[in-house]
């Protein structure tokens, strides 16, 4: 593999994640409840240090040890909605968050498997294997307000 190559793919995926950053700094000034601010602000937080994750891989690199087997609870893919149509409660942020936690890991996964060399690979499992933990966490905020009768 060349450096460039694993470079190139890291500043992709940081600039995934600087959209993210920004996708909650807008919903943040959407929402008029401060409880759901404070929320999408941890959420930032979250992004932010995702952004910092991928960064010390660009100095450790990636092993396939480092690629943590996570749960799907399978929730955004049964919910059939243009997460861009759906008003700001806390439900549909929810399931915003889920829809492009679920593309990213989705683009990723799709990109392990196009590219011959082993290590860009593994790069691309372990990133998609990073946002099926962002998608898990939604999944589970969303199936813990449903459970709550919401």
């Amino acid at each position: 593999m060349q450096q460039q190559e694993f470079e190139e793919i890291l500043d992709f995926a940081i600039s995934r994640e600087e959209e993210a950053v920004k996708f909650y700094q807008e919903l943040q000034e959407q929402s008029q409840f401060q409880d759901v601010k404070n929320m999408l602000k941890d959420l930032e937080m979250m992004e932010n240090g995702h952004i910092q994750i991928i960064e010390n891989i660009r100095i450790t690199g990636v092993k396939e040890e480092d690629i943590q087997k996570v749960p799907n609870l399978n929730i955004s893919e049964y919910l059939c909605v243009d997460p861009s149509d759906l008003d700001m409660s806390y439900q549909n942020l929810l399931v915003r968050a889920m829809k492009r936690e679920e593309n990213s890991f989705l683009l990723y996964s799709e990109m392990s498997v196009k590219f011959p060399d082993a290590e860009i690979a593994t790069l691309f499992r372990r990133l998609a294997a990073d946002e099926a933990k962002h998608k898990l966490f939604f999944e589970n905020l969303y199936d813990d307000w449903i459970r709550t009768g919401n």
